[in-house]
C-alpha cells in the first residue's frame, strides 16, 4: 500500500479526527453532527497512513525510503 504520511503526522490526524468524531458533538448540538462526519476523514487517512490531496500536490512526509514508490508486499 502507498504510504505518504509519517508516523507523527498518523498520530495528529487521528487524535484530530477522534476528537472531531467524540469530543465536538457532545459539546455543540445541531450542525456540529457534520464536524463528527469531517472527523471521518483525518481518522481513516491516518489510519491507512495515505493522503490523496498529499499525492495530488507531491507531499510526503513519510521518511521510510522508498515508501512511496511501490505497493507493500506484506
Amino acid at each position: 500500500m502507498l504510504v505518504n504520511e509519517g508516523k507523527t503526522e498518523r498520530v495528529l490526524r487521528v487524535l484530530a479526527g477522534l476528537a472531531l468524531l467524540i469530543g465536538l458533538p457532545l459539546v455543540l448540538s445541531g450542525p456540529a453532527k457534520w464536524w463528527g462526519l469531517i472527523g471521518l476523514l483525518p481518522l481513516i487517512t491516518g489510519l491507512v497512513g495515505y493522503c490523496p490531496a498529499w499525492s495530488l500536490f507531491g507531499i510526503n512526509t513519510c521518511r521510510v525510503k522508498g515508501a512511496h514508490d511501490a505497493p507493500h508486499r506484506g
